[in-house]
């Protein structure tokens, strides 16, 4: 019995692109690689694991040898430029950090700068052929249009070995098929091969390979299974074995990049003494299949989570952010790859990792970056585990924030549709009282009413709609500049009839002996960041924004944001609500171009990328604390409150500071957004630190 072995990051299986680019007059002799660029016969390819046709590593033939890129420096024109060498009309995108897996031999290129127009990688500046520091960790990709250039010819492309891949993996459970629940966590393990689906022999499996099947199929860790179970049922039943000899280390991404064998259609015996293999997986806590298996993972003590992602549109998947010293902050992309992806993507609760986003793919984030160059066997149980470097303010910045797409377990809902149509012919309204958390995977999963519909009535005033998109805003509020710039103003009433127009006092302001008096306000800046994808947009159109005369402006939200002084066991003593005075780009990082303002009757916005600063000193841009008597408070902020615009994390939208107030003076401190403080930072919230704190008056 003759066997095909493949082995991790072999070209075999993979069809390769050979392309010549010297293709003007007679063909050049064979020369060495001191010779000129410009005189010598290149040849082109894709390879790696896993990829399509249309993308891969590149690697370059000169000489007659064999070599790959460096990243460095490299671009999406220097992209354009090979995959116009290797046949295709232009680039979608480019990787780095050997995301199709490390090449080997020559590393040809490094510093390569391309302009985009160049007909050939030889008008490109770099350092040189053969001229290179780099590894073949840093080896590049590139991710081409799936398009050819007009007159392209096939004969210049050369399938090397055509040869059989592991692109698809899924459990089959054995028995109980009809009944069990989804997602499905244990089962045979069935790979798709051209024929149709077959099984693995389960000679020599390991723990490792169920590892890596399991990280494939969207869970995060595997578990023992009854072994003589399944081979008393599979003495019963009827096997195709398509692979046996697989060998996985275990941080493998994908099964392909494991050492493995296929059968041979000629092969009449297959899996002597064997059966197929059966791996049982552990899913997260958002994909726990049953009650039971959520009472088991709740009852495990769970420390502080330090690892998060922000801005995906889909569960697992954003930008990496982790917990240093109390503060999130964002991984820089040199060196990441599908290890420490796949490192994030377990410790989550997800499987291993489908991609490792880069150059802020999931948005730019805001503040400290934390990490850099991480580099993780993908054995690690987080990823400060891992190997990284000491960040400095000038090693890295936000355009370079690392991103992962983790893969998912399939619970069936993607098969559900959920219409959204024109309401008026609807007869029937089936839910009510919708309440979601936004980590749902469906509304079945959502608070809603049971058996009781609130609205019986049908039509479009009683239906809800969505309009669904791939990218979002997602605002965030500088919560350290509201602690630098809160302070107590006492301003005269005569000074005051706009903002009580704008309903910006507190209630008792409507019995003062105006214009005599004065109100007591809480003022403080505020500089709202939008982080997302999209740019964030007034819910209603310019059509119907309202003009306010006291002020000169349009108002294109009705609340914009909520400020509040709460007790600390949350009971409010003040508030304020500040409308849209107007949505501009007041200014906007190095590399993004302002979009909205508000003269002349602009659009309004925030554009990704930019912030909407309120300052200090502006009407309404405060808390009435004139009836606030001494003691401890919580000062809080709330944006987009009423959810009014889609937002791609909600988390976020709320700033807490602690403020200690004796009637004349308050002191303002330990101001954070959201979720942001660590669990030890939250438990000494409430403590007043005296005269330690910033105190403001």
């Amino acid at each position: 019995m003759r066997h095909v072995r493949t082995r991790p990051w072999s070209p075999w299986g993979l069809l390769l692109s050979l392309l010549c680019s010297s293709c003007l007059g007679s063909p050049s002799p064979a020369t060495t690689p001191e010779d000129r660029a410009g005189s010598q016969g290149l040849r082109f390819r894709l390879a790696g694991f896993p990829r399509k046709p249309f993308e891969g590593r590149v690697e370059i033939q000169r000489a007659g040898e064999w070599g790959t890129i460096c990243d460095d420096d490299f671009t999406l024109q220097a992209a354009h430029v090979l995959c116009r060498e290797l046949g295709f009309t232009e680039a979608t995108g480019w990787t780095h950090s050997a995301k199709y897996g490390p090449g080997t031999g020559r590393i040809w290129l490094d510093n390569l700068s391309c302009s985009g127009t160049e007909q050939s990688v030889t008008e490109c500046a770099s350092r040189g052929w053969g001229n290179s520091d780099c590894t073949h960790d840093e080896d590049a990709g590139v991710i081409c249009k799936d398009q050819r250039l007009p007159g392209f010819s096939d004969s210049n492309v050369i399938e090397v070995e055509q040869h059989l891949q592991v692109e698809e993996v899924r459990l089959r459970p054995a028995v109980g098929r009809g009944r069990r629940p989804l997602p499905v966590t244990e089962g045979l393990v069935e790979v798709r091969l051209p024929d149709g689906w077959s099984q693995l022999c389960d000679k020599g499996w390991s723990a490792q390979n169920s590892h890596v099947v399991c990280g494939m199929l969207g869970f995060p860790s595997e578990k023992r299974v009854n072994t003589a179970f399944y081979r008393l049922l599979a003495q019963r039943q009827q096997h195709s074995f398509g692979l046996h000899g697989v060998a996985c280390v275990g941080t493998e991404a994908h099964l392909s990049l494991c050492s493995l064998e296929f059968y041979r259609a000629n092969d009449t015996t297959r899996c002597p003494g064997g059966a197929p293999a059966v791996v049982s997986c552990v899913p997260g806590p958002l994909y726990a299949a049953s009650s039971g298996q959520k009472k088991h993972q709740q009852s495990k003590p769970q420390g502080e989570t330090r690892v998060r992602l922000k801005g995906g549109a889909h569960p697992g998947e954003g930008r990496v952010e982790v917990l240093k010293a109390s503060t999130w902050g964002t991984v820089c992309d040199r060196k990441w790859d599908l290890q420490a992806a796949s490192v994030v993507c377990r410790e989550l609760g997800f499987g291993s990792a489908r991609e490792a986003l880069s150059g802020a793919r999931m948005g730019q984030g805001m503040g400290a970056i934390h990490l850099s160059e991480v580099r993780c066997s993908g054995q690690e149980p987080s990823l400060w585990k891992c190997p990284h470097k000491n960040i400095t303010a000038e090693d890295c910045s936000h355009s370079q924030d690392a991103g992962v797409r983790c893969n998912l377990p399939y619970t069936g809902v993607e098969t559900k549709e959920t219409w959204y149509w024109d309401s008026g012919n609807t007869t029937e309204v089936v839910m009510s009282g919708v309440h979601c958390t936004g980590s749902e995977l469906s509304l079945d999963q959502c608070a809603h009413h049971s058996t009781h519909i609130a609205c019986k009535r049908t039509g479009t005033r009683f239906t809800a709609g969505v309009i669904c998109s791939e990218t979002a805003s997602d605002l965030l509020l500088h919560s350290a500049l509201v602690q630098e710039t809160a302070y107590i103003e006492d301003r005269p009433l005569h000074m005051l009839y706009c903002a009580a127009e704008e309903n910006c006092l507190a209630r008792s302001a409507r019995s003062a002996n105006w214009p005599y008096g004065h109100r007591r306000l809480l003022r403080f800046s505020s500089q709202i960041h939008n982080l997302g994808r999209a740019d964030f947009r007034p819910k209603a159109g310019r059509h119907s924004w309202v003009w306010h005369e006291c002020h000169g402006h349009y108002h294109s939200m009705d609340i914009f944001t909520h400020y509040d002084i709460l007790t600390p066991n949350g009971t409010k003593v003040a508030e304020g609500h500040k409308a849209s005075f107007c949505l501009e780009d007041t200014e906007c990082q190095e590399d993004v171009s302002k979009r909205y303002e508000c003269a002349n009757f602009g659009e309004q916005g925030i554009t990704v990328g930019c912030w909407d600063l309120y300052r200090h000193d502006i009407d309404c841009q405060w808390i009435d604390i004139t009836d606030v008597k001494p003691g401890n408070y919580i000062l809080q902020v709330v944006i987009n409150p009423n959810f009014e615009v889609a937002e791609s994390d909600f988390t976020n939208n709320a700033m807490k500071c602690n403020c200690k107030y004796d009637g004349h003076r308050i002191w303002v401190h330990n101001c954070h957004i959201g979720d942001a403080f660590s669990e030890e930072a939250n438990r000494r919230f409430e403590r007043y630190p005296g005269q330690t704190s910033n105190q403001i008056v």
